[in-house]
């Protein structure tokens, strides 16, 4: 009750409870769908290069910009109506559909639009990065982007100096951006079993929240040292009391 235990430090327990370590889980995760102020990486390849320039980014920003500051420059962003601006095609509403979705969505336009099939255009859009935020008992609050299509729990907050020992592992909360609005979630980062949940992996604009343990709020201390300690001094404090209380 005073100290924080060993249980509650180590992740994925109840290993046993698994049929085979090295299984494969079933993926749970639904596919992200875009929402307004997402930043697109849309490339488009021909078999002449060159006629499908106008769509492809020329690089206009800073040269010397990279990360974040390169894919605002040469990004494609989804504005408040949930559309986007490319050349040539105008303005395509994007709005909760995943990134494969709009492959196919600017493909067919520029199918139709501007060239045949014999052209073999091929069209590719990513997320500028996986953009999300860590607050609380972490490491290092703050928003991250990792450029890498898959980013589970673990790797998150790995990036944010890990959970400190007066984080609850047993209640990590994610609170998920959807098109009709956020949602919260929940992890027990302390049982395997997380790694079959539909939100093991995150998703563009998580807010990962990890809460404090009661210990920290009593002030007890985390090992049973620093609890012992504490007791000692608080009894210690009680007795000089008492014995100054005797002698008046």
């Amino acid at each position: 009750m005073s100290c924080i235990s060993n249980k509650e430090l180590v992740y994925l327990q109840n290993i046993e409870a698994a049929s085979d370590s090295t299984q494969v889980l079933t993926e749970k995760q639904k596919p992200y769908r875009v929402q307004i102020n997402d930043i697109l990486n849309i490339r488009v390849k021909a078999l002449d290069q060159e006629s499908v320039q106008i769509y492809n980014p020329a690089g206009e920003g800073d040269l010397n910009a990279s990360g974040d500051q390169r894919a605002f420059f040469d990004g494609f962003t989804v504005d408040l109506h949930g559309n986007i601006r490319i050349p040539v095609l105008g303005e395509i509403n994007v709005l909760g559909y995943t990134t494969e979705e709009i492959e196919k969505l600017i493909e067919t336009r520029i199918l139709a639009e501007e060239f045949k099939e014999a052209a073999n255009i091929f069209v590719t859009v990513k997320l500028t990065g996986l953009r999300f935020t860590v607050t609380g008992e972490v490491g290092g609050t703050g928003t991250q982007t990792l450029y890498q299509p898959r980013v589970n729990i673990f790797e998150a907050l790995a990036n944010a100096g890990d959970i400190l020992v007066t984080g609850d592992r047993k209640d990590v909360t994610i609170i998920r951006q959807y098109p009709q609005g956020q949602q919260i979630h929940h992890l027990n980062l302390l049982d395997v079993a997380v790694m079959d949940s539909p939100y093991y992996y995150i998703q563009m604009n998580d807010i990962i929240y990890v809460k404090p343990l009661k210990q920290k709020s009593w002030g007890t201390g985390v090992t049973g040292i620093q609890t012992i300690g504490t007791i000692v001094t608080a009894l210690s404090l009680v007795t000089t009391t008492l014995l100054l209380i005797n002698r008046l």
